[in-house]
C-alpha cells in the first residue's frame, strides 16, 4: 500500500493529494497523450531540516523536452520552481518519490495535440527500495521495445509504457523479478523501466541511443561516475547472449537506482560484481551529499 505524500501540485496551486482528481472523460486517460517525469528525495543525512534532491535540473529539463513533443511549452526552471514548492510544502521525512505529469486535459474524443488544453500536475509518496538491492533474476521478454520512428522515445510519454507494463506483467507471471526488451533488430534495449549495464574485461558496456533506449539520468550519471572512476565505458549494441556470459550485469534508473541481477533465464550469474558494488555505493555517497565533487548534482531544500 502506497503512502502519498499530503499534498499535490493541481491545476496551478497545491492542495490536498485526496482532492487532487481528473474527470473519467479526461483525454489523456484515453490516448496516453501524457508525459512524466520520477526523481528521488531523501532527508539529508546530516541535517533532518533539509531534503536531497537528486538531479533537479536534468529531471526539469527532460520534462519540458518531452512536453514539447506534446506541443506544449512547459520551461524547466518553472518545473524546477514548482518542485521545490511541492518538497517545502510537504516536508518528508523519508525517502520518497516525486511524480510530474504533463497531460492533455480537455475532455474530449479525437486524438490530437493541437487545440486541445493541457495542464501539469506533481504527487509524491515515500518510497524505499523498488526492486531488491541483493539482485533479481530477469528474463527476455517477448515484447519488444517500440521504435523511436513510431513513438518520440526520448521523451517519457505515458502511452508508450504499455509495453513495459505488458512485459513486466509477463515476467513476474514466469516467476521473474524482471523483464529485459529487446529492440526491433534483436539487440538488448532496457527493462521494463530500467536501463542495462554490463561488464565484460573490466569495461562497462551499455547499449547507444541509436538503441531506442531512454535517455536515463541515473544512466548519464553511471557513465559520468565510471570514467571519473578510470572505469573503461562502451556505448554500442550488445547481443542477447553477452548477457548470459557478462561478468556483472545491472539496471539503473531513479526508482530501481543500481540493481544487480543474479540470474537471466536459467542463467546464473557470478555473485562477485566488483564494478557494480563500487558504482553503487558511489552513487549513494552522492545522492547522500557526501560527496564534494558532485554536490551540483544535489539540490538542498531548506525545509
Amino acid at each position: 500500500m502506497h503512502k502519498f505524500l499530503p499534498i499535490a501540485y493541481f491545476r496551478n496551486k497545491f492542495i490536498p493529494f485526496a482532492e487532487a482528481n481528473i474527470s473519467i472523460a479526461t483525454h489523456a486517460l484515453h490516448y496516453g497523450t501524457g508525459a512524466f517525469g520520477g526523481l528521488r528525495g531523501i532527508p539529508n543525512p546530516q541535517n533532518p531540516q533539509q531534503v536531497l534532491l537528486f538531479r533537479l535540473d536534468r529531471h526539469s529539463h527532460r520534462l519540458s523536452n518531452s512536453a514539447r513533443f506534446l506541443q506544449h511549452d512547459l520551461p524547466a526552471d518553472k518545473i524546477q520552481q514548482i518542485i521545490i514548492d511541492f518538497v517545502k510544502k510537504n516536508q518528508p521525512d523519508k525517502s520518497f518519490y516525486i511524480r510530474p505529469f504533463i497531460y492533455t486535459s480537455d475532455l474530449g474524443i479525437a486524438p490530437r495535440l493541437h487545440n486541445i488544453d493541457k495542464d501539469f500536475f506533481v504527487y509524491g509518496l515515500e518510497l524505499g527500495d523498488y526492486l531488491p538491492p541483493d539482485g533479481i533474476v530477469c528474463r527476455i521478454s517477448s515484447w519488444h521495445r517500440q521504435e523511436d520512428r513510431s513513438l518520440p522515445l526520448r521523451g517519457k510519454i505515458s502511452g508508450a509504457y504499455i509495453t513495459s507494463s505488458l512485459a513486466k506483467t509477463e515476467a513476474v507471471s514466469s516467476g521473474f523479478d524482471e523483464a529485459i526488451l529487446l529492440n526491433s533488430q534483436g539487440k538488448v534495449c532496457e527493462a521494463s523501466g530500467m536501463n542495462i549495464f554490463i561488464v565484460r574485461d573490466g569495461k562497462l558496456i551499455t547499449p547507444g541511443f541509436d538503441q531506442d533506449i531512454l535517455e536515463g539520468i541515473t544512466r548519464d550519471s553511471i557513465l559520468t561516475i565510471a570514467q571519473d572512476l578510470g572505469i573503461p565505458t562502451i556505448e554500442r549494441p550488445v547481443d542477447k547472449t553477452e548477457l548470459l556470459i557478462a561478468d556483472e550485469v545491472f539496471l539503473s534508473g531513479t526508482a530501481a537506482k543500481i540493481t544487480p541481477i543474479k540470474k537471466i533465464e536459467n542463467y546464473q550469474l557470478s555473485p562477485d560484481r566488483p564494478i557494480t558494488e563500487k558504482l553503487k555505493q558511489t552513487l549513494v555517497a552522492i545522492t547522500e551529499n557526501r560527496e564534494p565533487k558532485y554536490q551540483d548534482w544535489v539540490y538542498v531544500v531548506d525545509c
